[in-house]
């Protein structure tokens, strides 16, 4: 019986790999880096998942949405870290991409240390060109971690492109995505963010300024407003909403047209809005009950002496030549002379 030759197989399996060394470690590094993304992406989820359900199990709700219910700080742990989640899964994405382009580089016998040397060189060459990126990632994770805004915040944005306002979709560690009332999608680069106006955090106010003829009974209209914006506080569709008794802060301007009464509710952040809308239809019908009609309120621009100057590059307008005057009997006697 004849004996196998494991020494022909060894000598076999070690010339295949001495062949397809180089390939197999590549692919082994990218296999590698592949698997260490997934594995810190998904640490990355559990733990935003536990602090996310942690924060539901204690105020005993079952989804997200319902939080509005609950303590506004939890609404804000909730969407601090699910952004936080975001920055950290675009981080760990970039530093494995990184450290496995220098592996790939070093096993196709590229030299990596005057590589890396070279490019501490280059770096510092192409550091004002890339001074923008540098902002905008520091910028990124600043707002982030003091929790300036978060995914799902109502905000507005002061850039030096120009304002942008709408709801945070994401915080990326570039830029941040913000969609509009009409859809839009905003690319804002945090490097160009000046100002944050964070409409989702703490609470907001709601004001209505509502025009009453001058010859009303103020104090009829302020106890009617007043009235309607308790009892839609009362409402229990609105109550967990609104955080204080609404108030009248009395007339806020005097005209021959109107007087402008100004009501004010503190309520939740982020849900001014539709507070607003349904206050608004409230009152109106509060007021036709009460048989106030709101006054017409027309407005006269009138230009004086002191109205500024042409813009520069405006259009100029050649005066008009004067009319032919008409010829004096004389001088029409010259002409048939």
């Amino acid at each position: 019986m004849e004996t196998f030759d494991w020494a022909a197989l060894g000598e076999g399996v070690y010339a295949f790999y001495l062949a397809w060394r180089v390939p197999l470690r590549i692919l082994g590094v990218l296999i590698a880096a592949v698997v260490l993304r997934l594995a810190l992406k998904l640490s990355i989820k559990r733990v935003v998942d536990r602090v996310v359900s942690g924060v539901k199990k204690a105020q005993a709700v079952e989804h997200t949405v319902e939080l509005s219910a609950s303590p506004l700080h939890a609404v804000r742990v909730v969407q601090r870290t699910r952004t936080i989640g975001s920055v950290l899964n675009n981080l760990v994405t970039w530093a494995i991409v990184s450290i496995a382009i220098v592996l790939v580089l070093s096993e196709l016998e590229f030299s990596v240390t005057a590589l890396i040397a070279s490019a501490g060189v280059l770096g510092a060459a192409l550091g004002f060109g890339a001074q923008n990126v540098i902002k905008d990632m520091l910028n990124g994770l600043f707002m982030v971690f003091e929790d300036q805004l978060g995914v799902g915040d109502i905000v507005e944005l002061a850039s030096t492109q120009g304002p942008v306002s709408g709801v945070v979709e994401n915080v990326g560690v570039r830029a941040t995505q913000v969609r509009d009332v009409n859809g839009t999608l905003w690319y804002v680069r945090n490097g160009e963010i000046t100002n944050v106006g964070n409409k989702s955090q703490g609470w907001a106010r709601v004001i209505l300024d509502i025009p009453a003829p001058y010859t009303s009974d103020i104090d009829a209209v302020e106890e009617t407003m007043l009235a309607t914006a308790v009892t839609m506080a009362a409402d229990p569709t609105w109550k967990r909403k609104i955080l204080e008794k609404p108030e009248v802060w009395g007339i806020e301007s005097i005209s021959a047209e109107a007087l402008v009464i100004r009501l004010v509710v503190k309520v939740r952040a982020a849900d001014q809005f539709d507070i607003a809308r349904e206050l608004r239809r409230r009152m109106k019908n509060a007021l036709d009950d009460l048989g106030v009609a709101l006054p017409a309120l027309n407005r006269l621009v009138v230009d004086s002496l002191d109205a500024p100057a042409k813009k520069r590059g405006a259009p100029r307008t050649a005066a008009a030549p004067a009319p032919n005057p008409t010829p004096t009997p004389s001088r029409a006697a010259k002409q048939t002379d």
